[in-house]
This record gives C-alpha cells, sequence and structure tokens, in this order.
C-alpha cells in the first residue's frame, strides 16, 4: 500500500510519499515523461473517476503514460512492488477495472497517435484513443473501422474483447480488422504480435481480453464507408413486433446491422407524452452501402408499425456515435448473454420483465449478429461466439448506491430466465459477477489455449485487474516483490 510520510505535508503534493520498495512519488515522476497523480494532488480525484457511478477506489498513484516507455516503468514498478495495477484506457468497463484500490493505476488516455495510410487502408493508433475519435479522423478519407456503439469507450477495451459494433454483420468483428498489435509484457518486453510474430499471442489478444500484456498500439484495417443510411428508428413494442424486428434483421443484406433497445421511453423532446414510461423499441440501424440500397433494407423495419420517432437519415458514418453528457457516470447494474432465437415467448419474457422493474431505466439491447462475423471460422481468434445468432444485454440503470442489490437481483432472474441452461457470455459487457462467467466467455479448448498463453507470457498474473484468465500451471495468483532497484 501507500505509506504516506506523516512529515510531507499535502499528501502526493510534496513528493515524498513511498511505493512499495521505498521508491517515492518523486522519484517516479523522474522515471516516466507524463503526469503522475498522487492522492492530495490537484485532480486526483477526477482522474480516479471512471464512466460508470458507485466506483470509489482510492489508487496509491496514477500515472497517465506519454510512451510505450512510460508503459514499460510502470509494469515494472508494479511487478518489483506487487502493488496491484489497473490498466485504462476509455475507463468504461462495467466492473470498474480502470481503476484500484491502493495500487497503481496505469492511464494510457494520453497515448492518442494516429497514422493514416489512406492508400493501404491501413491505419496505426495508440491504444488512448476513443472510439470515437478514431472513427472521426478515418472519416476523413471515407474509410472506417468498425468498433462498438458509443464513440467515448476506449479502442483497446472494446478491441481486446472482439468488438461488436455497427460493422459487425459487413466486416466482422474488430480483431477481424486487427492487423498487429505492439505489447508491453509483464516482463517490461516490447512485442509486436501479429499473423507471423508472437502468433499465439496474437491468437490471444483478439478477444481474451487484457490478460496477456499492455497493449500500447493496434494496426487496423480500414473500410471504405463514407456516407451510410443510418441513425434512430422508434417503435412500440410488443411481442409481434420484437419479434418481427428481429427476423427482419436476421434476413437483411449484410451491409445491414441493427441494435434494437428494448426499453421505458424516456422522456424526450422528440418522444409523444403518451409514450413516456412505455415500452417501446429505441433500435439503431446502419447501412453500410449505397444510400438507395440502404433505404431499401431500412423499409421493412419502418413497416413492423407506425415509427414513434424516425431519426434515420444518409450520414457520415461517425454520426451514428449518439451525443454524450459530459459528467454522467450512471449507476448500473447488467448481464450478457447469446440466445438463438427470439420468438414470441422470449419477447413476451423481455416485456413481462421490463414492466417489473423499479429502476429509472431498464432495458433489453437485442444485437442480431451474423453475416462476416459469422463467416471467420470459430477457432480463428480467442473470440469463440461466431456461430450465436443474437446477444442480450440486460440492464438496470439506477438512482442510489443502496438499490444496488434490487436491481442486481433483477438483472439476474432476468437474464437467467432469458439464457436458461446456456451461459455463454460476451467478455465486454460482463461485470464484477466472478471468475465462473469468465470460463463461460471462453468456452471449451479456447479456455484451456488461452490459460496455456497465459502461462507463458505472465505466468504470476501480472494482469489479473481484469476478467481474468489465469496462468495455465495451476498456481495461485501471487503478488511478489523481486527486489528490483528503481533509484
Amino acid at each position: 500500500m501507500l505509506e504516506k510520510d506523516r512529515a510531507a505535508s499535502g499528501g502526493g503534493r510534496g513528493g515524498r510519499a513511498a511505493l512499495g520498495e521505498g521508491i517515492t512519488i518523486a522519484q517516479l515522476r523522474t522515471m516516466v515523461k507524463g503526469p503522475v497523480i498522487a492522492p492530495g494532488d490537484a485532480g486526483y480525484d477526477a482522474a480516479r473517476t471512471v464512466f460508470y457511478g458507485g466506483i470509489d477506489q482510492r489508487p496509491a498513484v496514477i500515472v497517465r503514460a506519454a510512451d510505450a516507455t512510460d508503459v514499460s516503468a510502470v509494469v515494472a514498478l508494479a511487478r518489483g512492488t506487487g502493488l496491484e495495477l489497473a490498466v485504462r484506457g476509455g475507463g468504461h468497463s462495467l466492473a470498474g477495472y480502470g481503476v484500484c484500490d491502493g495500487g497503481i493505476v496505469l492511464d494510457l488516455s494520453p497515448m492518442r497517435a494516429l497514422q493514416i495510410d489512406a492508400e493501404q487502408r491501413t491505419a496505426w493508433a495508440e491504444a488512448g484513443l476513443t472510439a470515437g475519435e478514431y472513427s472521426v479522423a478515418a472519416d476523413v478519407h471515407g474509410l472506417a473501422t468498425g468498433f462498438g456503439d458509443t464513440g467515448s469507450v476506449g479502442i483497446g477495451g472494446i478491441t481486446l474483447g472482439g468488438g461488436i459494433g455497427y460493422l459487425v454483420r459487413k466486416h466482422g468483428l474488430t480483431v477481424d480488422d486487427l492487423l498487429a498489435a505492439d505489447i508491453v509484457t509483464a516482463e517490461g518486453q516490447f512485442l509486436r504480435a501479429d499473423a507471423d510474430n508472437n502468433a499465439d499471442l496474437f491468437w490471444a489478444i483478439r478477444g481474451g481480453g487484457g490478460n496477456f500484456g499492455v497493449v500500447t498500439r493496434f494496426q487496423f484495417r480500414l473500410h471504405d464507408v463514407s456516407q451510410v443510411i443510418g441513425g434512430m428508428l422508434m417503435l412500440p413494442a410488443t411481442p409481434a413486433v420484437i419479434r418481427s424486428f428481429v427476423a427482419a434483421a436476421e434476413s437483411a443484406p449484410d451491409e445491414l446491422t441493427a441494435i434494437a433497445n428494448i426499453m421505458t421511453a424516456p422522456p424526450l423532446p422528440f418522444v409523444p407524452a403518451e409514450y413516456h414510461g412505455k415500452i417501446v423499441i429505441l433500435a439503431m440501424l446502419l447501412h453500410a452501402g449505397s444510400a438507395e440500397a440502404g433505404q431499401r433494407a431500412v423499409a421493412p423495419f419502418r413497416a413492423l408499425a407506425t415509427p414513434i420517432a424516425d431519426m434515420v437519415r444518409l450520414m457520415r458514418y461517425p454520426e451514428i456515435y449518439p451525443p454524450e453528457q459530459a459528467g454522467y457516470h450512471p449507476l448500473a447494474a447488467g448481464d450478457t448473454l447469446f440466445v438463438d432465437r427470439v420468438d414470441d415467448a422470449v419477447a413476451e419474457t423481455i416485456i413481462d420483465h421490463l414492466e417489473s422493474s423499479t429502476a429509472s431505466m431498464a432495458a433489453a439491447q437485442v444485437r442480431v449478429l451474423g453475416g462476416a462475423m459469422a463467416r471467420v471460422p470459430v477457432d480463428a481468434t480467442a473470440f469463440a461466439h461466431r456461430r450465436r445468432r443474437v446477444l442480450v444485454n440486460v440492464g438496470a440503470v439506477y438512482q442510489r448506491p443502496d438499490e444496488a442489490p434490487a436491481h442486481e437481483t433483477w438483472v439476474s432472474r432476468f437474464a437467467r430466465t432469458l439464457q436458461r441452461d446456456d451461459r455463454a457470455a460476451y467478455v465486454n459487457f460482463l461485470g464484477p459477477e466472478g471468475s465462473a462467467r469468465v470460463r463461460d466467455a471462453y468456452p471449451g479448448t479456447t479456455w484451456d489455449r488461452l490459460t496455456a498463453i497465459k502461462e507463458r507470457y505472465d505466468p504470476t498474473n501480472l494482469f489479473r485487474l481484469n476478467h481474468n484468465v489465469p496462468p495455465g500451471n495451476g498456481r495461485p495468483t501471487i503478488a511478489v516483490q523481486q527486489g528490483r532497484s528503481y533509484e
């Protein structure tokens, strides 16, 4: 833990706090180029705040890495002191893994360099970039890489978990466009992972999360995605409309990806008052093709029922990311699962559970998969759910921390009802549910292969503050002090 020198007034401001074997904050500041933020420093509370509310962790120190050399130095510090290491990109982990209590936060957000080769349709992107920043820059060239559905999400976390976004049916997962990665290992080494170099590590980081090192740069493939037909379509939610929506999304051309948020309608200006608080389908549609083909692809959705609101239009690709409210840190409970069909019974179950929720906002998000994602062999990457047809995320947003147990129970019951005996999970939408749910994200031989690769690259499980894959040696996780000098 951080041991403060009582003689140092102002805590972190004095720079005399000791980390582990005796290195002080002041000494750490001479070891790295990026800012070092300690308790008591201006900006400490803001620096330890992540996207989701209710996460009140107080790290011993936060290092905002300027480059890969800084990353290596921080990894060495964690390895030598035994302090817990949290690696933060966009800070959107539902489990709050972008921060820790009493340990070290390695904040990659200053690392935002982006080099786009429009002719070759590739990009080298540092891990501190957000999906929105990357997409806006690529759009200047009429190009895009598919990430998720939120612009402020860091490209690192979403890529390492797989990446299911608006281009998943046309161009596959984010990892299907990952060509190479630069990684700092648990030993502080700098490695390139691609199809020809450290191929086992390259396989593992395409879906296996941050278990194997800190990725400092990604090389992505870019696609010709300039103007698209996309936006929000709100429909009344009945079992028949929900079932028909999913069927229309499954039969749509691969160019169209649909995300249906079945939820209580918010009291927004474009929502008629009679629908406020009612269960609706707030759908996000995107067609990555010609404008004429896009309008044809969207027509079946508009025909399902009289739209409550229709904002689907010709747009530039980055416009599909909804605007975000600064300082918004929701209290939320959630779970994730896959289903193979949405029939009337499933649709009725969704509506019944949403109507029973006491949350300020309750939702079931339904993402129809298939297309390019499903045409990649299941064992080609560590993302093992290529053949699943529908991803469902259930969630509740609430107002007070003391409400958490009730909403977590509701979410768990809702997910179990939909999932029945199949506990498959998408790792990027998991909360702090524990090791069993991590196994659900990596079924069968995927888990065995990941643990073997973990054993090779991180045998002491230094990178454990994540949806953790332990090393395959069977030994317990240890936090060792290796006696390294940091003078």
